[in-house]
């Protein structure tokens, strides 16, 4: 059963949605321009719009269907909103707003463990202060917490960093990823940052003028070329899963890959067993044709080639299969040329960097 399904048409003055998508449990990202209908699409969710038809199911709950002419209103619906601009009371303190939250939970609802939320967040030092004495990433942290103590049935964040300066996004989201990782409830997280993508989610949804052109793993979506035409600035890169092979040595990471072993430096250890997601990005991968030796790249997959695209310039796009798991790399035409590269062809893919996309509990 999914943890989320939709099925939307909404017009608002010349622009129509008309979305349909069901999600599973974990975080479903909406990523599109601006303007491709991301904000209104949460804000049907939540209730603040009357969709013209629809039907919004959240795990077994139907918070609409107008076929049967049924509408929950907002504040029956059981989901946490977070805004972009935090919307905390001013005149009370992050303890009184964090009870404003636990205050309009359900009396039959399973309460969240408000001690358990206020270490999650990191903001047990905050909770005398007023809002106006908190910094832009403290402020959402607090958002966070009130709509989680609420006791929601599913959590919105609609684009939560987008106010924020880069230093207040770097402290913010090591708390989403744990948090993230934590929550045992669904999160519709809107963003237009690839790198939040990366980062957070496990489902990513592609709109684009109130349409949505594709629902899957983020690891399937964040590989297609389709999303760098759309996006227009995007930079294509895969998500590869490895699981990790005993403890680190001398700082380096052994991660077993389907197509090889890879090598992570990480300044702790990754818990072994674990599967974790790594970032590729296609600048990154190098192709070889035949045996490699006496190179210091040390992560090296055999792959097989699905197809060439080419790119502005002078640069290729090859998309590749690594064991049933999606890989490219960008090189030069006189390369493609040089290696007589084909689809079909098998190649070793040379990856001179990667990160830790989000790693799982450590």
């Amino acid at each position: 059963m999914s943890a989320l399904e939709v099925n939307l048409d909404h017009t608002q003055g010349a622009f129509t949605l008309e979305v349909s998508f069901a999600a599973p449990d974990g975080v479903t990202a909406l990523f599109g321009p601006s303007g491709s209908g991301k904000t209104t699409l949460v804000s049907l969710i939540a209730g603040l719009r009357q969709p013209r038809h629809g039907r919004i199911v959240v795990g077994e709950a139907v918070l609409l269907d107008t076929a049967k002419r049924f509408h929950l209103p907002p504040h029956r619906r059981r989901i946490g909103y977070v805004f972009q601009d935090a919307r905390l009371f001013p005149h009370m303190t992050v303890r009184q707003n964090l009870h404003y939250g636990r205050d309009l939970a359900p009396a039959d609802a399973v309460h969240q463990d408000e001690s358990a939320i206020i270490e999650l967040l990191g903001i047990g030092h905050l909770l005398d202060r007023r809002p106006a004495a908190l910094s832009g990433g403290e402020t959402q942290r607090v958002a966070i917490g009130r709509a989680l103590l609420s006791a929601p049935r599913l959590l919105l964040m609609d684009e939560p960093l987008a106010s924020l300066d880069q230093p207040r996004r770097l402290e913010i989201l090591p708390y989403l990823e744990r948090l993230c990782r934590e929550a045992r409830l669904p999160i519709v997280y809107v963003t237009h940052d690839v790198d939040e993508v990366v980062r957070l989610a496990d489902t990513l949804v592609l709109l684009n003028q109130g349409r949505v052109l594709s629902c899957a793993p983020v690891e399937t979506v964040l590989g297609d070329p389709a999303l760098q035409r759309l996006t227009g600035r995007h930079e294509v890169s895969a998500l590869l899963r490895a699981s990790v092979q005993g403890p680190p040595e001398d700082g380096v990471q052994r991660l077993a890959h389907p197509a090889g072993m890879m090598h992570l430096p990480v300044a702790n250890g990754l818990r072994v067993g674990a599967s974790e997601r790594l970032h590729v990005k296609a600048r990154d991968v190098a192709l070889a044709t035949g045996s490699v030796r006496g190179l210091s790249i040390r992560n090296r997959l055999t792959c097989r080639i699905v197809r060439i695209e080419p790119q502005a310039g002078v640069d290729v796009l090859i998309e590749l299969d690594a064991a049933g798991q999606r890989l490219a790399s960008l090189i030069t035409k006189e390369a493609l040329v040089d290696l007589a590269l084909a689809p079909g062809q098998q190649v070793v893919a040379l990856i001179k960097a990667m990160t830790l996309a989000r790693a799982s509990d450590r």
